[in-house]
């Protein structure tokens, strides 16, 4: 692990609780496996990795505040469920915190919950990493989607997200959000 990325674990356990922490870790190491599999940057994967959710504790006031002053953006569905936007938050905090430029890293950060039709390859990274990390909590296909992820990106994508409206049609919830239908919609071709 470099210098760069030990200042930031140092730095998020100040902000972060012990699970956040540990969770960020594991998307980290896992992006990096990822990358390296992939050929695409390992890098630029560790730093996604640690720093995707270093906006997750945000309260919903403060994140809904930093996209305003900030002019982040933010649809209906997300002013009505803030959480969503730890993605954009969080890049911003990447950017203006912690000096990151990289659109390899910013992008993956913040498309690594809804994800989006035609993510780049450091996005699926990022977004397959963080479900399937070694401290993820048991949810069902997990272990297929694991073994998956290191044979087809593509296709751990598409059962990630088909997963996930699963499980919330499962919960009761109707409304999904565009960027997850979006998702879905442009990865359910490889199912």
């Amino acid at each position: 692990m470099n210098r760069e990325i030990q200042k930031i674990i140092d730095d998020l356990s100040k902000h972060l609780s012990g699970k956040r922490l540990r969770h960020s870790i594991g998307v980290m190491y896992t992006a990096g496996c990822l990358a390296m599999r992939y050929g695409a940057s390992a890098d630029d994967a560790y730093l996604a990795g640690i720093l995707h959710d270093c906006a997750k504790e945000y309260d919903n006031d403060k994140l809904i505040s930093i996209c305003r002053k900030n002019k982040l953006g933010m649809t209906e569905y997300e002013m009505s469920n803030p959480f969503l936007l730890h993605g954009k938050v969080g890049a911003y905090v990447a950017e203006k915190k912690y000096g990151v430029k990289s659109p390899d890293i910013l992008g993956p950060i913040i498309f690594h919950t809804t994800g989006r039709a035609g993510m780049t390859l450091p996005e699926q990274i990022l977004f397959v990493a963080d479900y399937i990390e070694p401290n993820r909590k048991k949810i069902d296909g997990l272990e297929h989607i694991r073994h998956t992820a290191f044979i087809d990106i593509d296709k751990t994508c598409a059962l990630i997200i088909d997963n996930c409206l699963k499980y919330l049609n499962g919960k009761g919830c109707v409304d999904m959000g565009a960027d997850t239908l979006e998702t879905y919609e442009y990865y359910k071709k490889f199912l």
